[in-house]
């Protein structure tokens, strides 16, 4: 069992996908931006990334609280400094962890107005919410919240790790206004959710007067959706390679399969305006294999042992108080597994941006950033929003592009969210003949103490492309 969980944490460790890449959108030199925009301008003619080497992408985030805030040498003990941020936090803050592995990527275009895509990349998407009142009671116990209510509404999570196969196509419409689809098949490797949960525990002074207080279990109601799990954990005796040939079949669409797509479009009304907008990830995947699901339900309220006299004693001579508690809490509490089917919506993803572009190089025909214009500079604003189990979540970003010389092209980006105010990235990419290899990270105000950071970001990726004006 411990070797299949520590096996099942690094896989989603090394497969998935950031989820606002405020460095790539609007990226024209380079094909992944494709994935944050169907519609974006095209400028090259053909491309093929190295296969698991075109894109790798980690996010890992926490709006609430970074490393340093807890493990900071200041002298305060580590458990004052978590109980600290324990009552700091809110149910509304949460932790995610995200990435993507790119396995094959590529396109072509068939004519001057239209390009297709293809490819199919690996994804995890990992989001938990801080269960606030329950880490409360966890943290200091009930002693000091007598007749105060802990709710299991708190409880919100999900994850999952899928793989993607997608083809896009790209149109250029007219010279101001350019259209994109991508069709997407996923497949699940593994997914748990749990959301929707209520009931509360209480506990207060006794009703009956047979004890000082009584503990109320009152309208539990959860519920922990999982697929592809239970066959990975419930035999500790399994062969360990027939896991890996379990998971591999999932990767190669074998797993519960679903449907989604992306859609874009980029609009230019003035030669040095350009406006774009995205809605990605529309779908759902629909699990019916390996499914197993608990739920919680019931209500019970107990005073704790009650000691009879003469006691009911078991044939060893022992009072059974423990076992009668647990057969009554049993009686009352129902922890059914479930077997029924059940549908998870992607985390559906939009992107907004404005980009004013200026600096016309007069010698030069060709500039893939700004779509076959002579314009070596770009400012803009983005908007990014996720939509989540709790509620959507929101992020603005002001850049700045660059292109120097005929082989490097720079953005950098100032980004607002529930992360930092002031998160600084950085993209490059370079491009030596058909060869191109980029390189992204946010957060560089925190590089002399990335522990600091409540989010870091990474991205690199080494593609081919074909232009046949340059």
């Amino acid at each position: 069992m411990r070797l299949k969980i520590t096996y099942i944490a690094v896989l989603i460790s090394v497969f998935g996908m950031s989820q606002n890449k405020e460095l790539l959108y609007d990226f024209n030199d380079l094909p992944q931006t494709l994935h944050q925009n169907p519609g974006a301008l095209v400028a090259f003619d053909k491309h093929f990334g190295i296969p698991l080497l075109s894109q790798f992408h980690l996010n890992v985030g926490s709006s609430g609280v970074s490393a340093y805030d807890i493990f900071k040498d200041d002298g305060i003990d580590i458990n004052t400094k978590i109980r600290n941020a324990i009552f700091s936090l809110s149910n509304r803050d949460y932790f995610t962890f995200n990435q993507q592995l790119e396995i094959i990527n590529g396109g072509w275009r068939k004519d001057e107005t239209t390009y297709f895509s293809y490819g199919m990349y690996e994804e995890a998407d990992v989001i938990f919410y801080f269960p606030k009142e329950l880490a409360v009671l966890l943290w200091d116990g009930n002693a000091d919240y007598i007749g105060q209510s802990f709710s299991l509404g708190d409880v919100n999570l999900k994850g999952e790790v899928i793989s993607v196969l997608h083809f896009g196509i790209n149109k250029q419409l007219n010279k101001k206004l350019t259209i994109g689809a991508r069709a997407k098949l996923y497949s699940s490797i593994a997914n748990v959710n749990s959301r929707n949960n209520s009931g509360t525990f209480t506990t207060r002074e006794s009703t009956t007067g047979d004890n000082v207080y009584e503990h109320v279990f009152q309208s539990l109601d959860g519920k922990v959706q999982t697929s592809g799990l239970a066959s990975l954990l419930g035999d500790d005796n399994s062969d360990f390679s027939e896991d890996i040939k379990t998971l591999r079949k999932r990767v190669l669409f074998g797993g519960n399969l679903g449907l989604g797509f992306d859609v874009g479009f980029t609009y230019q009304p003035k030669e040095q305006h350009v406006i774009t907008g995205s809605l990605l990830d529309v779908g759902a995947i629909f699990h019916s294999k390996d499914v197993e699901s608990y739920h919680l339900n019931g209500s019970y309220t107990t005073e704790g042992l009650e000691l009879v006299f003469p006691p009911l004693l078991n044939e060893d001579g022992t009072t059974p108080y423990w076992q009668n508690l647990e057969d009554e809490f049993d009686e009352s509490i129902q922890i059914d597994t479930l077997k029924s089917k059940y549908v998870s919506w992607r985390s559906t993803k939009f992107n907004a941006s404005y980009r004013y572009n200026f600096g016309k190089k007069n010698d030069e025909d060709c500039d893939c950033y700004a779509g076959r214009k002579p314009y070596q500079n770009g400012i803009g604003l983005q908007l990014f929003s996720i939509f989540r189990p709790r509620q959507p979540q929101f992020a603005v970003t002001a850049f700045y592009y660059r292109r120097l010389f005929d082989f490097l092209r720079l953005k950098f980006t100032y980004t607002v969210d529930d992360f930092s105010y002031h998160n600084i990235g950085l993209g490059a990419s370079m491009h030596i003949g058909s060869f191109n290899m980029y390189l992204m990270g946010n957060n560089l105000s925190e590089l002399q103490n990335i522990s600091r950071a409540q989010s870091v970001s990474l991205q690199f990726g080494i593609n081919l492309i074909f232009d046949s004006n340059e």
